[in-house]
């Protein structure tokens, strides 16, 4: 049983300006203790891009190498890439990896140029993670600074700190303490998107993303219904527009899908606390569609993949309402 190896690029693999990046096999050969961990690491490098220049296609094909890896004996992935999408990356993988084995993603701050690299620590972590017993079972994940964190509450919270990720509303799953796997909760998968979003479906679906701002006039939705088939609203606080606002989301709700969140970075929207025109009980009669604890962009994933995978409201309401 191994522990099979992806490597898309980013920081981790970053070997100075005008250099080319470092390879899957000298990543590993950098790491102490790799050797130790009692399975071989079989590499696989894929076509190396910065992570802002990842798809949902391109993940999607990972998920396939991966699940043909699995099939050849893999006991668990492990997936390195930029940090900079990777809390979107991950969740993209929760929603559809069908195995129990661990799916683990993980890059780095520091590229190894710099003093205290956290590519290797990541890394070793990130393959004992994927290769413990306790993680199966538990989706898609993140290991950064020996903490594991569950796919669909991780965030990217910092800009250049090697602690960068954590998962402000419930925390890390996990720990790696003493060279050891440490589970401390176990979170219930969730159902997932079923079927296979093709390219062609994703391209045919395209989900808008409209965060509100102060004093915002609404004009960049005008037409917004009529270039895509989707939209999530970054709310203020709990779930609040302007009023001026409600009325416009309302009519756009019922010619697309339109999602609800909180543009907060923690916490979930709320039901039935406000009544005020462009409130959130206000919005919700509208016809929008509670995000709940959902963050915008992982709730831009989750409506892309499922209208592309032609999925009918009431399915779609079902899939959201997990996260309440």
């Amino acid at each position: 049983m191994s522990v099979a190896l992806f490597t898309l690029g980013g920081t981790i693999g970053m070997a100075g300006p005008n250099k080319n990046r470092l390879t899957g096999a000298e990543l590993t050969a950098a790491v102490p203790g790799l050797a130790e961990l009692g399975r071989p690491v079989e590499v696989q490098d894929i076509q190396a891009v910065p992570s802002a220049d990842l798809t949902l296609a391109k993940m999607l094909d990972v998920v396939d190498a991966a699940s043909k890896a699995i099939s050849n004996g893999a006991t668990g992935i492990v997936v390195l890439q930029g940090s900079d999408t990777l809390e979107e990356t991950a969740f993209v993988v929760d929603q559809v990896w069908p195995h129990s084995n661990p799916f683990v993603l993980t890059g780095a701050m520091r590229n190894p140029t710099l003093a205290g690299p956290d590519g290797p620590a990541n890394l070793l972590a990130a393959a004992r993670v994927a290769c413990s017993p306790t993680a199966r079972d538990l989706g898609a994940l993140v290991v950064f600074n020996d903490q594991i964190h569950a796919a669909r509450w991780v965030r990217k919270t910092h800009s250049t700190s090697t602690a960068a990720f954590a998962s402000p509303n419930a925390g890390p799953i996990g720990h790696l303490v003493e060279e050891q796997v440490r589970i401390l909760t176990r979170p219930a998968r969730q159902d997932g998107v079923q079927g296979r979003a093709e390219p062609e479906d994703l391209d045919a679906n395209k989900v808008a993303l409209y965060t509100v701002t102060l004093d915002d006039d609404g004009q960049l939705l005008e037409g917004l219904a009529d270039k895509y088939q989707g939209l999530v609203v970054a709310g203020y606080g709990v779930g609040h527009v302007p009023s001026a606002l409600a009325p416009v989301l309302g009519e756009i709700a019922q010619r697309i899908p339109v999602v609800l969140t909180s543009r907060t970075g923690g916490g979930s929207i709320l039901r039935n606390t406000y009544s005020s025109v462009g409130s959130e009980s206000d919005l919700l009669r509208r016809g929008l569609i509670d995000g709940g604890f959902l963050d915008p962009y992982k709730a831009r994933i989750l409506l892309r993949l499922l209208l592309a995978t032609n999925e009918p409201p009431e399915d779609i309401n079902a899939a959201f309402a997990q996260h309440h």
